[in-house]
């Protein structure tokens, strides 16, 4: 078990490769998040610890400019704003790895008007979101980036959903999330899988 398990006394899944075993910390249901404190295309920091949403707050990591399907899902996300607020989730954010170039390119290039998009996460804290990451393959990706992740965080800041990707295909619709934000504010749900 690695040190940042020890210390945050989250449980790690084990990755087994040709020779290698690692660990990665899973942030688990109703425990702390982990820190997240990311420039802002724009101006400005976000700094999950400060949130204050009235339900929770929507953590959305993504490949980065490279990912053609990244651009759907949050042209998507940046559209459903509204209606994500209309439940009491009022903050969101786009997360990736990208530097503030193409992360202001992904902005532009895809519209993204309302949507929080952050930049420059590092290596590490997408390990301590139990973010898989992969090695770029063409030009067009960079060396290490983060595969896909969604998070919904309660505004005492402990993880109440988890979705994790290890492929940039295969997530959560945005339609999906939407009505289970809604039941699960409607109905007072429990986080599950915590034990």
């Amino acid at each position: 078990m690695s040190a940042a398990d020890r210390r945050s006394g989250r449980a790690g899944n084990d990755r087994v490769g040709v020779g290698v075993v690692s660990r990665v910390p899973i942030p688990t249901p109703t425990t702390p998040a982990p820190v997240l404190d990311v420039a802002l295309v724009g101006g400005g920091q976000f700094r999950l610890a400060d949130q204050r949403p009235d339900s929770f707050t929507l953590v959305v990591f993504y490949r980065g400019l490279h990912c053609p399907i990244c651009r759907g899902y949050l042209t998507e996300l940046n559209r459903t704003l509204d209606e994500f607020a209309a439940t009491g989730l009022t903050s969101v954010v786009a997360v990736s790895g990208d530097d503030a170039e193409r992360a202001q390119r992904s902005v532009t290039d895809w519209g993204l008007d309302r949507l929080q998009v952050g930049y420059g996460q590092s290596v590490e804290s997408m390990r301590d979101w139990g973010l898989f990451v992969s090695k770029g393959i063409s030009e067009s990706e960079p060396g290490l980036f983060g595969e896909p992740g969604l998070f919904l965080i309660r505004p005492d800041a402990s993880v109440y959903l988890a979705a994790v990707n290890s492929m940039p295909a295969a997530r959560p619709r945005i339609s999906d999330v939407l009505g289970a934000v809604k039941f699960f504010t409607e109905n007072d749900y429990p986080a599950r899988g915590e034990a």
